[in-house]
């Protein structure tokens, strides 16, 4: 496995990243079997789906509005304009540690992974968006006023979808706000969605960082604490239905050591 750490950069050779990579890396069967553990009883990958990253092959996480193999281009365009308010600028979107076309009750569905491999991963995105006011260009500022309106407008949009309180925020746990934000735009956008919240556990070359994750009562209990200013415990792990489509978050654990080769 060390010399397919190699293609990381060095600082991205421990904790959730390679993990992730590892999770992607091998034959399309495996991965796919590996995916859809993650996913069920709600989701199923198959061989015949395509993911980022890659494994090692391709270390590319993805950004949805340029994710060719993974969404349509009018998917990939709507999903900038509505994000930017300068699609053409070259400002960026989110990026998703990984991401894979799946099937969703029957229905082609997206599958979204946010991974974390110690606590201090959650608690340092407890504020909200990066943004110098007094160095921004005026395209930031725009894109910076029109990603607060659509976070906004998506976190009333899911409470009215799922008769529930939102309280999602370019201000507060910025991350977890615009994660939620996607999820629920792919799903206006007539696609299925199924969110993760994975937490690797034992990764614990990271203590210098923060306290490595112990079991998966352990992760839950971070999340749902991590999450409880934004919507009530209740929302994970069930399905929704949010402009007709299934809407699934989920928080799932797994332990990936870094010397597993049997995931090669």
């Amino acid at each position: 496995m060390s010399i397919l750490f190699e293609r990381l950069k060095p600082n991205a050779q421990r904790g959730s990243k390679p993990r992730c990579h590892l999770l992607t890396h091998g034959a399309q069967d495996a991965v796919a079997k590996r995916l859809t553990a993650l996913a069920a009883p709600f989701a199923s990958v198959a061989p015949t789906d395509f993911w980022m990253p890659e494994g090692f092959a391709d270390c590319n996480e993805a950004t949805l509005p340029e994710a060719e193999r993974l969404l349509p281009p009018e998917i990939r365009y709507e999903l900038k304009r509505w994000w930017l308010a300068l699609p053409n600028s070259n400002s960026q979107t989110p990026n998703w540690d990984i991401v894979s076309t799946c099937t969703i009750e029957g229905k082609s569905g997206i599958l979204l992974i946010e991974a974390k491999a110690h606590d201090e991963e959650l608690i340092k995105e407890e504020g909200g968006k990066k943004f110098k006011e007094a160095s921004a260009s005026p395209n930031s500022r725009r894109n910076h006023v029109q990603i607060g309106e659509v976070i906004c407008a998506a976190s009333g949009a899911l409470a009215e979808d799922t008769g529930v309180r939102w309280a999602l925020s370019r201000d507060s746990k910025y991350q977890m706000s615009n994660r939620f934000a996607w999820a629920w735009k792919l799903s206006n956008l007539g696609i299925p969605v199924v969110l993760v919240y994975l937490g690797f556990l034992n990764a614990n070359e990271m203590r210098d960082q923060g306290s490595p994750l112990i079991d998966a009562a352990d992760w839950q209990k971070i999340v749902k604490h991590h999450s409880e200013t934004l919507f009530p415990a209740e929302v994970w792990d069930r399905s929704w239905t949010c402009a007709g489509q299934p809407f699934i978050p989920l928080i799932r654990a797994i332990d990936v050591p870094l010397s597993d080769r049997n995931l090669a």
